[in-house]
């Protein structure tokens, strides 16, 4: 594996980590009266099309990662739905 490949898989760790404390809060408090539906939306879309990028390139970095915090944002857009 090379340092690029390496950087990438770090990149994807830390920002797909990034969303679990607040999947985490969500669950456990039952709120989500502070998150934007539309952000996280906007930012779902986003993260769908990281994806789809990576799955053309054929990145694996891209795809684990994107694919990873596409699920953990509709998780929270599904908390928004059924909480908010």
């Amino acid at each position: 594996m090379d340092g690029v490949t390496v950087i990438g898989l770090l990149a994807g760790t830390l920002t797909t980590l990034a969303f679990l404390p607040q999947v985490v809060k969500t669950w456990r408090s039952r709120s989500t009266g502070d998150l934007s539906f539309g952000m996280f939306a906007v930012f779902a879309g986003g993260v769908t099309l990281w994806l789809i990028y990576g799955i053309l390139l054929g990145d694996w970095p891209i795809i684990v990662a994107n694919a990873l915090t596409l699920s953990l944002a509709l998780v929270i857009l599904a908390f928004k739905l059924r909480y908010g």
